[in-house]
Protein backbone atom coordinates (compact mmCIF):
# COMPACT_ATOMS: atom_id res chain seq x y z
CA UNK A 1 0.00 0.00 0.00
CA UNK A 2 2.79 2.38 0.93
CA UNK A 3 4.34 1.85 -2.15
CA UNK A 4 1.28 2.22 -4.36
CA UNK A 5 0.52 5.74 -2.59
CA UNK A 6 4.18 6.72 -3.31
CA UNK A 7 3.72 6.09 -7.22
CA UNK A 8 0.95 7.58 -7.34
CA UNK A 9 2.19 10.73 -5.79
CA UNK A 10 5.18 10.27 -7.55
CA UNK A 11 2.97 10.81 -10.69
CA UNK A 12 1.11 13.46 -9.52
CA UNK A 13 4.21 15.29 -9.35
CA UNK A 14 5.70 14.54 -12.95
CA UNK A 15 1.77 15.40 -13.66
CA UNK A 16 2.07 19.25 -11.81
CA UNK A 17 5.71 19.10 -13.49
CA UNK A 18 4.46 18.69 -16.67
CA UNK A 19 2.00 21.36 -17.02
CA UNK A 20 3.33 24.50 -18.82
CA UNK A 21 3.70 27.46 -16.54
CA UNK A 22 0.61 29.71 -16.92
CA UNK A 23 1.35 33.24 -19.84
CA UNK A 24 2.35 36.30 -18.06
CA UNK A 25 -0.86 38.15 -19.47
CA UNK A 26 0.17 41.15 -18.12
CA UNK A 27 3.51 41.64 -19.98
CA UNK A 28 1.29 39.98 -23.17
CA UNK A 29 -0.98 42.59 -22.78
CA UNK A 30 1.90 45.34 -22.32
CA UNK A 31 3.28 43.97 -26.24
CA UNK A 32 -0.02 45.10 -27.91
CA UNK A 33 -0.74 48.64 -28.81
CA UNK A 34 -3.39 50.02 -27.43
CA UNK A 35 -5.57 51.61 -29.96
CA UNK A 36 -6.37 55.31 -30.21
CA UNK A 37 -9.35 57.26 -28.60
CA UNK A 38 -10.43 59.60 -30.84
CA UNK A 39 -12.95 62.35 -29.07
CA UNK A 40 -16.25 63.44 -30.38
CA UNK A 41 -17.07 67.13 -29.29
CA UNK A 42 -18.91 69.94 -30.30
CA UNK A 43 -17.89 73.63 -29.75
CA UNK A 44 -20.03 76.90 -30.39
CA UNK A 45 -18.85 79.46 -33.20
CA UNK A 46 -20.89 81.91 -34.14
CA UNK A 47 -24.01 80.66 -32.61
CA UNK A 48 -23.73 77.43 -34.40
CA UNK A 49 -22.47 73.99 -32.85
CA UNK A 50 -19.20 72.73 -35.04
CA UNK A 51 -18.55 69.31 -34.19
CA UNK A 52 -15.21 67.69 -34.61
CA UNK A 53 -12.97 64.95 -33.97
CA UNK A 54 -9.97 64.68 -31.74
CA UNK A 55 -6.83 62.34 -31.08
CA UNK A 56 -3.77 62.47 -30.14
CA UNK A 57 -1.12 64.28 -27.71
CA UNK A 58 -2.62 67.43 -26.38
CA UNK A 59 0.75 68.96 -26.75
CA UNK A 60 1.55 67.08 -30.02
CA UNK A 61 2.26 69.35 -33.72
CA UNK A 62 -1.36 69.90 -34.75
CA UNK A 63 -2.88 68.49 -38.47
CA UNK A 64 -6.29 69.84 -39.00
CA UNK A 65 -8.26 67.56 -41.69
CA UNK A 66 -10.73 69.99 -44.01
CA UNK A 67 -13.35 67.55 -45.28
CA UNK A 68 -14.85 68.00 -48.85
CA UNK A 69 -18.22 67.30 -50.16
CA UNK A 70 -20.97 65.55 -49.52
CA UNK A 71 -18.99 64.59 -46.46
CA UNK A 72 -17.61 65.01 -43.33
CA UNK A 73 -14.96 64.97 -40.66
CA UNK A 74 -15.96 60.68 -41.42
CA UNK A 75 -13.86 61.05 -44.37
CA UNK A 76 -10.97 60.76 -41.72
CA UNK A 77 -11.76 57.86 -39.51
CA UNK A 78 -9.31 55.71 -40.74
CA UNK A 79 -7.02 58.07 -41.29
CA UNK A 80 -6.77 59.54 -37.54
CA UNK A 81 -5.59 56.51 -35.61
CA UNK A 82 -2.32 56.57 -37.99
CA UNK A 83 -1.53 59.69 -36.99
CA UNK A 84 -2.52 60.26 -33.44
CA UNK A 85 0.14 58.72 -31.43
CA UNK A 86 2.18 61.62 -32.04
CA UNK A 87 0.33 64.35 -33.71
CA UNK A 88 -2.79 66.17 -32.26
CA UNK A 89 -5.27 65.54 -35.01
CA UNK A 90 -8.55 67.92 -35.53
CA UNK A 91 -10.99 66.63 -37.85
CA UNK A 92 -14.45 69.68 -38.16
CA UNK A 93 -17.51 69.39 -39.66
CA UNK A 94 -18.54 72.67 -41.77
CA UNK A 95 -22.41 74.08 -40.67
CA UNK A 96 -24.58 71.32 -42.72
CA UNK A 97 -22.57 68.65 -42.77
CA UNK A 98 -22.01 66.08 -41.01
CA UNK A 99 -22.94 66.34 -37.26
CA UNK A 100 -22.46 69.98 -36.88
CA UNK A 101 -25.49 72.17 -36.67
CA UNK A 102 -27.34 72.88 -39.90
CA UNK A 103 -29.39 76.29 -39.75
CA UNK A 104 -31.57 77.99 -42.36
CA UNK A 105 -29.73 78.88 -45.13
CA UNK A 106 -32.00 81.95 -45.05
CA UNK A 107 -30.78 83.01 -41.70
CA UNK A 108 -26.88 81.80 -41.98
CA UNK A 109 -24.58 82.69 -44.40
CA UNK A 110 -23.45 79.14 -46.09
CA UNK A 111 -20.17 80.19 -48.14
CA UNK A 112 -16.39 79.52 -47.86
CA UNK A 113 -15.62 82.63 -46.43
CA UNK A 114 -17.66 81.90 -43.37
CA UNK A 115 -16.63 78.62 -43.28
CA UNK A 116 -12.90 80.02 -43.20
CA UNK A 117 -13.85 82.12 -40.25
CA UNK A 118 -15.38 79.79 -38.50
CA UNK A 119 -12.68 76.75 -38.45
CA UNK A 120 -10.53 80.07 -37.48
CA UNK A 121 -12.34 80.71 -34.47
CA UNK A 122 -12.85 77.03 -33.70
CA UNK A 123 -8.83 76.44 -34.06
CA UNK A 124 -8.32 79.52 -31.80
CA UNK A 125 -10.87 77.90 -29.01
CA UNK A 126 -8.83 74.79 -29.37
CA UNK A 127 -5.36 76.68 -28.77
CA UNK A 128 -3.91 75.36 -32.05
CA UNK A 129 -1.24 78.64 -32.31
CA UNK A 130 0.26 76.26 -35.46
CA UNK A 131 -0.68 73.50 -38.02
CA UNK A 132 -0.63 71.55 -40.93
CA UNK A 133 -3.94 71.21 -43.21
CA UNK A 134 -4.42 68.22 -44.80
CA UNK A 135 -7.54 69.88 -47.62
CA UNK A 136 -8.99 67.67 -50.29
CA UNK A 137 -12.23 69.09 -52.27
CA UNK A 138 -13.73 71.98 -50.51
CA UNK A 139 -10.95 71.88 -47.77
CA UNK A 140 -8.89 73.10 -49.97
CA UNK A 141 -10.27 76.47 -50.65
CA UNK A 142 -11.59 76.62 -46.70
CA UNK A 143 -8.05 75.73 -45.71
CA UNK A 144 -6.78 78.44 -48.33
CA UNK A 145 -8.26 81.17 -47.08
CA UNK A 146 -7.51 80.24 -43.45
CA UNK A 147 -3.80 80.10 -44.91
CA UNK A 148 -4.42 84.00 -46.28
CA UNK A 149 -5.48 85.26 -42.67
CA UNK A 150 -2.43 83.43 -40.86
CA UNK A 151 -0.13 82.58 -43.38
CA UNK A 152 2.67 82.09 -40.05
CA UNK A 153 0.65 79.20 -38.45
CA UNK A 154 0.74 76.76 -41.82
CA UNK A 155 3.17 74.45 -40.87
CA UNK A 156 2.80 71.76 -43.94
CA UNK A 157 0.07 70.85 -46.74
CA UNK A 158 -1.60 67.83 -47.73
CA UNK A 159 -3.18 68.30 -50.73
CA UNK A 160 -5.84 65.45 -51.98
CA UNK A 161 -7.90 66.12 -55.01
CA UNK A 162 -8.41 69.96 -53.92
CA UNK A 163 -8.37 72.50 -56.79
CA UNK A 164 -6.23 76.04 -56.91
CA UNK A 165 -5.89 76.52 -60.52
CA UNK A 166 -8.18 76.87 -63.49
CA UNK A 167 -6.89 74.05 -65.01
CA UNK A 168 -8.34 71.97 -62.39
CA UNK A 169 -12.05 73.41 -63.27
CA UNK A 170 -12.90 70.90 -66.51
CA UNK A 171 -16.17 69.39 -68.15
CA UNK A 172 -17.72 68.46 -65.07
CA UNK A 173 -17.64 71.75 -63.81
CA UNK A 174 -19.64 73.18 -66.78
CA UNK A 175 -22.86 74.01 -65.52
CA UNK A 176 -21.33 75.14 -62.35
CA UNK A 177 -19.83 77.61 -64.24
CA UNK A 178 -23.49 78.61 -65.96
CA UNK A 179 -24.68 78.97 -62.48
CA UNK A 180 -21.44 81.24 -61.34
CA UNK A 181 -22.59 83.25 -64.72
CA UNK A 182 -26.44 83.75 -64.20
CA UNK A 183 -27.86 83.14 -60.53
CA UNK A 184 -30.72 82.35 -62.07
CA UNK A 185 -33.91 79.84 -59.96
CA UNK A 186 -33.44 77.26 -63.86
CA UNK A 187 -29.22 77.20 -62.91
CA UNK A 188 -29.86 77.00 -59.74
CA UNK A 189 -32.44 73.76 -60.46
CA UNK A 190 -29.90 72.22 -62.82
CA UNK A 191 -27.71 71.47 -60.37
CA UNK A 192 -30.21 69.79 -58.18
CA UNK A 193 -28.94 66.09 -59.66
CA UNK A 194 -25.38 67.06 -57.39
CA UNK A 195 -27.34 66.02 -54.19
CA UNK A 196 -28.93 62.77 -55.39
CA UNK A 197 -27.72 59.32 -53.94
CA UNK A 198 -26.68 58.54 -57.66
CA UNK A 199 -23.97 61.23 -57.98
CA UNK A 200 -22.90 60.44 -54.30
CA UNK A 201 -22.53 57.23 -54.90
CA UNK A 202 -20.58 57.80 -58.08
CA UNK A 203 -18.20 59.48 -56.04
CA UNK A 204 -16.80 56.95 -54.32
CA UNK A 205 -17.03 54.51 -56.82
CA UNK A 206 -16.25 55.83 -59.99
CA UNK A 207 -12.50 55.60 -60.95
CA UNK A 208 -11.91 52.97 -58.03
CA UNK A 209 -10.41 49.38 -59.18
CA UNK A 210 -11.35 47.29 -56.70
CA UNK A 211 -15.00 48.17 -55.02
CA UNK A 212 -14.65 45.78 -52.20
CA UNK A 213 -12.60 48.42 -50.81
CA UNK A 214 -15.10 50.67 -50.59
CA UNK A 215 -17.84 50.41 -47.80
CA UNK A 216 -21.62 51.33 -48.79
CA UNK A 217 -21.45 53.27 -45.04
CA UNK A 218 -19.97 56.11 -46.78
CA UNK A 219 -22.61 57.06 -49.51
CA UNK A 220 -25.84 55.75 -47.56
CA UNK A 221 -24.43 58.14 -44.23
CA UNK A 222 -23.64 61.09 -46.66
CA UNK A 223 -27.12 61.06 -48.12
CA UNK A 224 -28.69 60.68 -44.98
CA UNK A 225 -27.57 64.11 -44.12
CA UNK A 226 -27.98 65.50 -47.76
CA UNK A 227 -31.65 64.38 -47.67
CA UNK A 228 -32.50 66.21 -44.34
CA UNK A 229 -34.75 68.86 -44.66
CA UNK A 230 -33.87 72.17 -45.64
CA UNK A 231 -30.04 70.41 -47.21
CA UNK A 232 -29.99 70.63 -50.39
CA UNK A 233 -30.59 74.88 -50.55
CA UNK A 234 -27.48 74.73 -48.13
CA UNK A 235 -25.48 72.68 -50.81
CA UNK A 236 -27.00 74.98 -54.01
CA UNK A 237 -25.95 77.88 -52.03
CA UNK A 238 -22.23 76.49 -51.91
CA UNK A 239 -22.35 75.62 -55.37
CA UNK A 240 -22.54 79.23 -56.21
CA UNK A 241 -20.52 80.54 -53.80
CA UNK A 242 -17.44 77.96 -54.83
CA UNK A 243 -17.37 80.57 -57.59
CA UNK A 244 -15.85 83.46 -55.41
CA UNK A 245 -12.62 80.96 -54.97
CA UNK A 246 -11.66 81.09 -58.23
CA UNK A 247 -10.68 85.09 -57.62
CA UNK A 248 -8.47 84.20 -54.98
CA UNK A 249 -6.64 81.45 -56.95
CA UNK A 250 -3.74 84.03 -58.02
CA UNK A 251 -3.64 84.94 -54.01
CA UNK A 252 -3.59 81.36 -52.71
CA UNK A 253 -0.64 81.12 -55.21
CA UNK A 254 1.16 83.77 -54.18
CA UNK A 255 0.99 82.20 -50.60
CA UNK A 256 2.62 79.17 -51.72
CA UNK A 257 5.05 80.98 -53.56
CA UNK A 258 6.12 83.16 -50.86
CA UNK A 259 5.86 80.69 -47.71
CA UNK A 260 6.68 77.80 -49.45
CA UNK A 261 5.02 75.68 -46.98
CA UNK A 262 6.46 71.74 -47.32
CA UNK A 263 3.94 70.00 -49.22
CA UNK A 264 2.84 66.69 -49.88
CA UNK A 265 0.47 66.29 -52.70
CA UNK A 266 -1.34 62.52 -52.79
CA UNK A 267 -4.12 62.54 -55.79
CA UNK A 268 -6.65 60.13 -57.28
CA UNK A 269 -6.24 60.26 -60.88
CA UNK A 270 -9.43 59.00 -62.24
CA UNK A 271 -11.38 61.88 -60.27
CA UNK A 272 -13.52 63.49 -62.68
CA UNK A 273 -14.38 66.47 -60.55
CA UNK A 274 -11.12 67.26 -59.36
CA UNK A 275 -9.14 65.57 -62.25
CA UNK A 276 -5.54 64.80 -62.63
CA UNK A 277 -4.53 67.97 -64.51
CA UNK A 278 -5.36 70.28 -61.46
CA UNK A 279 -2.89 68.46 -59.24
CA UNK A 280 0.48 69.30 -61.06
CA UNK A 281 0.41 72.99 -61.66
CA UNK A 282 0.94 73.42 -58.09
CA UNK A 283 4.64 72.08 -58.66
CA UNK A 284 4.76 75.58 -60.63
CA UNK A 285 4.39 77.54 -57.33
CA UNK A 286 5.59 74.92 -54.72
CA UNK A 287 8.69 73.06 -57.35
CA UNK A 288 9.68 71.14 -54.13
CA UNK A 289 6.41 69.47 -53.25
CA UNK A 290 6.08 65.58 -53.07
CA UNK A 291 3.99 64.37 -55.31
CA UNK A 292 2.17 61.05 -55.85
CA UNK A 293 -0.48 60.08 -58.34
CA UNK A 294 -2.60 57.28 -57.27
CA UNK A 295 -4.91 55.19 -59.06
CA UNK A 296 -7.53 55.97 -57.48
CA UNK A 297 -11.10 58.15 -57.78
CA UNK A 298 -12.25 61.01 -55.49
CA UNK A 299 -12.11 59.48 -52.22
CA UNK A 300 -8.32 58.09 -52.51
CA UNK A 301 -8.50 57.72 -48.25
CA UNK A 302 -10.89 54.66 -48.83
CA UNK A 303 -9.26 52.36 -51.14
CA UNK A 304 -5.56 53.64 -50.79
CA UNK A 305 -4.93 54.52 -47.12
CA UNK A 306 -2.81 51.53 -46.74
CA UNK A 307 -0.90 53.99 -50.00
CA UNK A 308 -1.28 56.64 -47.91
CA UNK A 309 -1.19 56.51 -44.54
CA UNK A 310 2.78 55.87 -44.88
CA UNK A 311 3.10 58.74 -47.17
CA UNK A 312 1.53 60.81 -44.91
CA UNK A 313 3.15 60.06 -42.00
CA UNK A 314 6.52 60.15 -43.29
CA UNK A 315 6.21 63.50 -44.84
CA UNK A 316 4.92 64.88 -41.42
CA UNK A 317 7.28 62.78 -39.08
CA UNK A 318 10.23 64.63 -41.66
CA UNK A 319 8.98 67.52 -42.60
CA UNK A 320 6.65 69.15 -40.32
CA UNK A 321 7.11 67.87 -36.32
CA UNK A 322 9.74 69.58 -35.75
CA UNK A 323 8.28 72.97 -37.26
Amino acid sequence: MKKLIASLLLAGAIGIAAVPAAPNIASAASAVTAPVTVHYRSATVDGVKVFYREAGPADGPVVLLLHGFPTSSHMFRNLIPTLADRYRVIAPDYPGFGQSDAPDHAKFAYTFGHYADIVDSLVDQLGAKKYAMYVMDYGAPVGYRLALKHPERVTGLIVQNGNAYEEGLTDFWKPIKAYWADNSQKNRDALSGLVTLETTKFQYTDGVKDLTRISPDNWVIDQALLDRPGNKEIQLDLFRDYGTNVPLYPKFQAFFRDRKPPTLIVWGKNDKIFPEVGAHPYLRDLPAAEMHILDTGHFALEDKLDQMAPLIRSFLDRKVAKR
